[in-house]
């Protein structure tokens, strides 16, 4: 940049950062106040999986203090690992990775700032602020100062192999963790662990007998899946006409109490709420106190608005006694193998060593038949209607998925780059004439405008994705919730990098080169790209700001959130079963969607931290600050959900080289500009041992990252004979939480156990000090409690799709004084089961149920599959 166009406007990179930490401070501050004062009273909120009656006793996390402040202290002392025993691998992987991404940038700041600031402000340039701490302030112009890239690509080559070596040295640990995990009692006998869904299975192998021919004595069940097209909708319908019951049954109940307790208050409104004589004669209870006039009615046409006006209790009741009939006949005939087959199959073997040896085995003869194969696969995750897609359907929709999806990334770029490009506003300004009217504007608010407005912006758009790609999973044809959950975090990772970091970056950059090149032609096009590259970095501070501060505090807060569930809870759940799914259903984390985020705050930080290396400590402290935020919900607040049994980690790991590419082409393009040569061949070696890196330990770890070998069965007997197998495990706060082991205290020491090892020994030495016998003892080997063994009967169904082992379900009305709902029971309890246990109406005509214990008569212990 000259100095008359330094003159003409000062970098506003310091002022941006600046209005962007007092506004996002100064939100964070009130979010966490206010769950400060709010946390002791909000139990339910802020604590559930302290107490709630739903969760077991032996996943529920210690209560902390009630304390304003006195409970950090506590928080701190509960290891990482309690989340692998409580919840599962994948809570446990996700606060290891946030831990392993804040590691990296830290140390990627010990590294950079001692030698790359001097280099960089005594760099000779004419950059101002914080941009004289950026490679943007090296002269290229003096050969003297190009030099001193050598110093930036010195760094490099030793921050870019740490991270080389942090992805490969996490790798093996998730591979003797996951190994670890699986071999477990607790998990390997689960059916889960033991069943295999084949795919593209083609006609001539959907026989039980062809498929127990191929697996021989190793197969315990296998489930033909069938076509259950008509079954659904009327499974569907009974317990949409089912839900409508229980509705109006409370919603009679709650107006035949409310008459009541006016009659017995003497209101002179009483008499004329009752029925008349004739309707009394009738000898129903509820027409003493609700008119018929008053009954609950909907009507039969479209949306209920139009059609037939009918008695919802009465013609519910009519409709369930046809609906019941006729799911137990489709039912019975599927169960008989009646219906149409479709080219799924799964098979249940004895042991997950056979499971293990089916999926990894090549299954049939052509190609694409009865591949892919999937193991770990829960009922409840089964997206069965993606089963139906045959083989070729696969392919075409994959194409018209991927075809889509590049198009929304393209045309997503549009308000991306209009975003970024504010972020750019105050260097554009001194460029194109016409935004001279910017000048006026005061400095504070230019501030607000070009680092928290973007910012913000660029987040809310985002936030849109997600959906559609999830979308995109299913009709792709994704058998289960976990691949549908991975395919989102690859895609939606695709998209954070495009749209987040390279159109930003190279948007915000164009607009500066093309302003050169209309001033001042194309001899200080090289230039100018040299200086706007890094200065692209003051927009991810203020990003960073606002992720670490305002969205980390809100992560952890959720006073919004709060604020809805109060409001829902004591307004919108108006029948004892809306009211008890409200209280006991716990948000889960969607990683597909949230992992993306901080891995691509990862690659930015990775690729930025020689150039700009300013950023590496807001990315450490928004990556601490998330780190925090997440592990205080994932201990308290949030339940497991989806579960990939931890494949969302070696997929984000693996995903961080994209940083390290991105990192060195980067330099490469910027010793290119600057024309300095040998640097730029220096950073090209770098470059190509990191493909050879990459394509050497991915060969060699992919296949452990997926699968188990034979060879634990051999191990895990080994460590039996050495009496480890029940070895009880209580870690204390830092046993297995650092970067480098895994292990508790009160362990008994065996003939196998390695030596204990210094911090480097530890670091370099994953494979001996994080080992399968070493992360064993992580986690419990407890042996099996009520409910964790599926009776004979369930298991043989398992497989089944879920309208097939429908049963009615249970209504749940609230007793009352005057006795109506027994009434309303003997009535209906012939049609649909029923009962009044566990809830009662009061006086005000409020629903009491037991909210601490939270087990009423509809609660179902959920099976371990």
């Amino acid at each position: 940049m000259s100095d008359s166009d330094a003159a003409e406007t000062k970098p506003a990179t310091l002022q941006g950062m600046v209005t962007t930490l007092v506004t996002g401070g100064l939100v964070a501050f009130i979010m966490i106040g206010i769950f400060l004062i709010i946390r002791k009273g909000a139990r339910r909120y802020y604590a559930p999986r302290t107490y709630l009656g739903t969760i077991p006793e032996k996943e529920r996390t210690p209560a902390l203090p009630n304390g304003i402040f006195n409970w950090f202290g506590s928080f701190w002392k509960i290891p990482d690992a309690h989340a692998l025993r409580t919840q599962s691998l994948d809570g446990y992987l996700f606060l290891r990775f946030l831990r392993i991404c804040t590691t990296i940038c830290f140390v990627g700041l010990c590294m950079t700032w001692p030698t790359l600031f001097p280099i960089n402000a005594t760099g000779g340039g004419n950059a101002e602020q914080l941009d004289i701490l950026s490679i943007s302030n090296i002269n290229i112009q003096d050969s003297a100062n190009r030099n001193r890239l050598f110093g930036h690509v010195l760094v490099a080559w030793i921050f870019y192999g740490f991270v080389l070596y942090m992805i490969m040295r996490e790798c093996i640990f998730y591979i003797y963790l996951r190994q670890a995990f699986l071999l477990t009692p607790q998990v390997a006998r689960r059916i889960s662990s033991r069943t295999v869904l084949f795919t593209s299975v083609p006609q001539a192998y959907l026989n039980v007998d062809k498929i127990r021919l191929m697996f021989k004595e190793t197969a315990k069940h296998i489930w033909i899946t069938g076509d259950t097209d008509d079954l659904d909708k009327l499974v569907e319908e009974r317990t949409k006409v089912a839900m409508k019951l229980e509705a109006a049954e409370v919603k009679l109940l709650k107006l035949a109490n409310a008459n009541r307790v006016k009659s017995k208050d003497g209101s002179s409104e009483t008499s004329k709420q009752q029925s008349p004589p004739q309707e009394l004669e009738s000898g129903d209870l509820a027409a003493r106190w609700v008119p018929k006039d008053k009954r609950p009615t909907h009507r039969l046409g479209l949306l209920g608005l139009v059609g037939e006006k009918v008695d919802t209790i009465e013609w519910s009741r009519e409709k369930l006694s046809t609906l019941t009939p006729e799911i137990e006949e489709a039912q019975a005939k599927y169960l008989a193998g009646e219906s149409k087959p479709i080219p799924a199959v799964f098979v249940e073997f004895y042991t997950q060593s056979d499971a293990q040896s089916a999926v990894q085995s090549l299954t049939h003869h052509d190609p694409l038949q009865m591949s892919p194969r999937y193991i770990g696969v829960s009922p409840e995750e089964v997206i069965w209607k993606s089963l139906r897609v045959p083989w070729w359907q696969k392919i075409v929709r994959r194409y018209i998925v991927l075809a889509f999806l590049t198009a929304m990334i393209i045309f997503w770029a549009i308000p991306v780059a209009f975003v970024a490009s504010i972020s750019q506003v105050d260097t554009l300004r001194a460029k194109w004439s016409w935004l001279s009217f910017l000048d006026k504007v005061p400095e504070v608010v230019m501030g607000f405008i070009t680092g928290l407005l973007p910012a913000v912006a660029l987040s809310i758009l985002m936030s849109l994705v997600p959906v559609v790609i999830r979308l995109c999973a299913r009709f792709a044809g994704e058998p289960t919730d976990s691949q549908v959950e991975l395919f989102t975090q690859a895609v939606y990772f695709a998209f954070q990098v495009v749209q987040v970091f390279l159109v930003t970056t190279i948007s915000g950059s164009v607009f500066s080169v093309l302003g050169t090149f209309a001033k001042e032609g194309p001899g200080k096009v090289f230039e100018t790209l040299s200086a706007a590259i890094p200065k692209s970095s003051n927009f991810y501070i203020s990003f960073f700001i606002v992720q670490g501060i305002t969205i980390a505090s809100s992560v952890l807060t959720q006073v919004a959130g709060y604020v809805i569930f109060r409001l829902t809870y004591k307004f919108l759940a108006r029948t004892p079963r809306a009211m008890y799914n409200k209280w006991t259903t716990l948000s889960a984390i969607s990683w597909g969607q949230v992992l993306p985020i901080y891995t691509n705050i990862a690659v930015i930080s990775i690729t930025y931290s020689v150039i700009a290396p300013l950023m590496l400590f807001w990315s450490t402290i928004g990556m601490a600050l998330f780190y925090l935020a997440y592990r205080y919900n994932i201990l308290f607040v949030n339940d497991s959900g989806i579960d990939t049994r931890g494949l969302i980690y070696p997929r984000a790991m693996k995903q961080l080289l994209v940083g390290v590419y991105l990192a060195e082409i980067c330099m490469v393009g910027m010793c290119a500009v600057s024309k300095a040569f040998w640097p730029m061949i220096v950073m090209i070696v770098f470059l190509v041992f990191t493909v050879f890196f990459h394509i050497t330990v991915q060969s060699a770890l992919n296949p452990l990252l997926y699968n188990l070998p034979r060879s634990l069965e051999v191990e895990e007997e080994s460590l039996m004979e050495h009496g480890e197998a029940d070895d009880a495990i209580e870690e204390d706060a830092t046993a297995g939480e650092g970067s480098t082991s895994a292990g508790g205290k009160n362990v008994k020491a065996s003939a196998s156990a390695p030596p204990k090892g210094n911090f480097l020994t530890k670091f370099f030495k994953p494979w001996k000090y994080s080992s399968y016998a070493q992360l064993r003892k992580l986690i419990p080997r407890h042996q099996y409690g009520p409910g964790e063994t599926l009776e004979e009967a369930t298991e043989a169904n398992s497989y089944n799709p879920p309208s097939v082992n429908d049963r009615p379900p249970l209504l749940w009305i609230p007793q009352d004084v005057a006795g109506l709902s027994k009434h309303e029971i003997a009535n209906t309890e012939g049609v649909i089961p029923i009962t009044d246990e566990g809830c009662t109406l009061d006086d005000k005509n409020k629903i009491i149920w037991d909210e601490i214990e939270a087990r009423p008569p509809i609660w179902e212990e959920k099976p371990h599959y």
